[in-house]
């Protein structure tokens, strides 16, 4: 088990940034490739980013060059950087745990979610 607690969502204009946590406990952090996916209503949940057990790091399109995905294996903890933030980077941002790398929203483990408002 897994309990995965996200953080750092907030309120921030266009163009401006926001650092997302993501704080991990119970098994082995290290276990895990990590990811970020976020959902707006009625809509399916999308991938961010993910970061595999050895730090290689993978971005959707809309994100790259603008999100920057890292991990701290000492502090089990998962971040992510989102700078020249746009309205359409509005959703609910979830952190997830899985043992490969995938882009699926099929992560084994979740957390909670953050809400990431962008306003124009």
């Amino acid at each position: 088990q897994v309990q995965l607690v996200e953080s750092g969502g907030g309120l921030v204009q266009a163009g401006g940034s926001l650092r997302l946590s993501c704080a991990a406990s119970g098994n082995t952090f290290t276990n895990y490739t990590m990811g970020w996916f976020r959902q707006t209503p009625g809509r399916e949940r999308e991938f961010v980013a993910a970061i595999s057990k050895k730090s290689n790091t993978y971005y959707a399109d809309s994100v790259k060059g603008r999100f920057t995905i890292t991990r701290s294996n000492a502090e089990n903890t998962l971040f992510l950087q989102m700078d020249r933030l746009k309205p359409e980077d509005t959703a609910i941002y979830y952190c997830a745990a899985h043992p490969y790398l995938t882009a699926l929203p099929i992560y084994r483990y979740w957390g909670q979610g953050t809400q990431v408002t962008v306003s124009s």
